[in-house]
């Protein structure tokens, strides 16, 4: 069963350009993970970021939330860039597509 990873967070002030270099090595290595689905990620007029990982299943999830880099990566992240972040980690029972051909 597909398992989706929503990573809701919000950034101290000044730490933008040591965060997106870090959150940019994350992305491309995520995406080279077995298992890995899909990634987008949304940045509110407020300021909180949200990020959505789509994997093929719970072992793909796991892999990449223990993934020793990413573990570094997580370390840092609670050291040095967030003010706050909430992860929620949920089976994808029911998905639908649409889209308009023209």
């Amino acid at each position: 069963m597909t398992v989706v990873t929503i990573f809701r967070s919000r950034l101290r002030e000044g730490v933008d350009d040591a965060y997106v270099e870090v959150a940019t090595h994350m992305s491309r290595l995520v995406r080279d993970m077995d298992g890995f689905l899909s990634e987008k990620f949304y940045l509110s007029p407020d300021g909180e970021r949200v990020t959505i990982v789509r994997f093929r299943d719970a072992d793909s999830q796991r892999k990449w939330a223990e993934h020793p880099e990413h573990r570094v990566a997580q370390q840092r992240g609670r050291d040095e860039f967030y003010l706050w972040y909430d992860i929620t980690v949920a089976d994808e029972s029911y998905a639908r597509t649409f889209s308009a051909q023209r």
